[in-house]
């Protein structure tokens, strides 16, 4: 079959952005040797890279069209990436085709697919990426198709971001008229039935129940529901989905949700309010004089800085599991947190310049699509962190978030810096008050966003 003109100008572009350059990641320096769990991928893995979204191949063509050949770049090497495939939807048949078409087109080429089950019934509690299978028994059903497309082939799979760090019980509001506590028991049910289904069925993937990010659930909180959800008989969790979070903090937030794991199963059977984390740092090395860590900034255990410093922490994990060995382990998601979180007090400057009562807005909601992002570490199993698998990038960057608006007549922001096209700012709709527009639905191309994530990449692109 031949390629469209279209097609050939989106390889000519990538092929530019990728010349000699590599898209495996950058490795984090360690001097521990990583744990070796049951099964696990080998390092420097080649990590499976799907075809391109139709509004990144578009907007190369747009940037080329333009003359923009340094832009277009970008964005090709961006999408060029190896990144996850999302199953969001669809009839046991059709996601067992889907998994199944997946699989074996990443094993033609050798490489290892990331899958991501993003179905479960109540999903989001109602928010921007609402929706999921019908009733617990689809949604099991339709676990029981994955299992037949996947087969026995080698896969990373992430169960359901957000799923267990955004149970029903915490957002009972957004279930009017039904037992959230019910509808918890389904949604950790659902999630085991997941997990256990393809572990059993597939002794090559890796499964990974997600688990939030590091600004969210205390350790122990977090701890508890994996356990409830059986993270003790697949390969463990994942971290950051389609968050921001730095990766250093994530990496010290995932070995003491595994140390934390290891001690509630098998020191002290339970015990997750001993188990220490970022909202007080407390332990022998500081003696016990902890505070709550800053996730705007990056943590570790020498920082001068005691809102940073995680020695207590680490200390702490140290003195209470004695010889006893953490196994679950992680990955996490590095495709737009290559400069970290943004603090909301950050878009009361310029170039933003919001009004308190729009930064107020932003705070007491779950803000999504925020400007100033950056692609961050380029995937790879060669973390270098003896508990984090891989880094990879899970959330496909240029995607929406979803249609992240407040009422209200809020100032638009001129963001034709990111737009080499000259984007007409009278066309602009107020309603996302960042970025001075309506935001496309979840899952739609944002090609203002996309450019800006492939321009602030951190490490940077080329």
């Amino acid at each position: 079959m031949g390629t469209s003109p279209k097609g050939r100008l989106f390889i000519a572009a990538a092929a530019a952005a990728a010349l000699g350059v590599g898209l495996s990641g950058t490795a984090l320096a360690s001097p521990h040797k990583p744990t070796t769990p049951p099964h696990t991928l080998p390092q420097n893995a080649r990590l499976y890279t799907p075809p391109p979204d139709k509004g990144a191949a578009q907007q190369v063509v747009d940037l080329l069209r333009h003359r923009d050949v340094r832009d277009a770049a970008l964005v090709a090497q961006m999408a060029l990436t190896p990144q996850a495939v999302w199953f969001t939807k669809g009839t046991p048949q059709q996601v067992a085709k889907d998994v199944r078409e997946t699989v074996t087109r990443a094993g033609a080429f050798n490489q290892v697919p990331a899958l991501v089950l993003y179905n479960v019934p109540g999903r989001d509690c109602s928010q921007y990426s609402s929706g999921g299978a019908g009733s617990d028994a689809a949604y099991q059903a339709w676990i029981d198709g994955v299992v037949k497309g996947l087969g026995n082939a080698r896969a990373i799979i992430i169960v359901e971001p957000d799923g267990l760090a955004n149970l029903p019980s915490d957002c009972p509001a957004a279930y009017p008229g039904q037992d959230a506590n019910a509808l918890t028991q389904g949604r950790i049910a659902d999630i085991k039935y997941a997990a256990t289904s393809i572990e059993n069925s597939d002794p090559n993937s890796l499964v990974y129940l997600d688990a939030g990010n590091s600004a969210w659930h205390s350790v122990g909180d977090i701890s508890n529901r994996l356990e409830q959800a059986g993270v003790a008989s697949v390969q463990g969790f994942s971290l950051n989905v389609s968050n921001y979070q730095y990766t250093t903090n994530t990496d010290f937030y995932g070995t003491w949700v595994s140390e934390c794991l290891a001690y509630t199963e098998k020191v002290n059977v339970g015990d997750y309010g001993s188990c220490g984390d970022m909202y007080w740092s407390g332990g022998p090395a500081n003696n016990w004089t902890g505070v709550a860590l800053d996730r705007y900034g990056v943590w570790s255990d020498t920082a001068s800085d005691p809102t940073l410093n995680t020695a207590g922490i680490t200390s702490r994990y140290a003195s209470i599991l004695g010889n006893v060995t953490p196994t679950a382990h992680f990955v996490a998601d590095t495709s737009r947190n290559g400069r970290g979180p943004n603090s909301m007090s950050a878009y009361a400057a310029a170039p933003y310049n919001q009004p308190a009562s729009v930064i107020t807005a932003l705070a007491n909601g779950n803000w999504c699509n925020p400007p100033g992002a950056g692609l961050g570490l380029r995937p790879t199993t060669n973390t270098g962190v003896p508990l984090a698998d891989a880094f990879l990038w899970v959330k496909t960057p240029g995607q929406s978030d979803g249609q992240c608006n407040i009422a209200g007549g809020a100032r638009a922001w001129d963001y034709s810096q990111y737009n080499p096209w000259n984007w007409d700012s009278t066309q602009q709709q107020n309603n996302d008050p960042l970025w001075g527009m309506s935001d496309p639905a979840a899952g739609v191309w944002f090609p203002q966003q996309a450019l800006q994530l492939a321009q602030l990449a951190t490490p940077p692109l080329h």
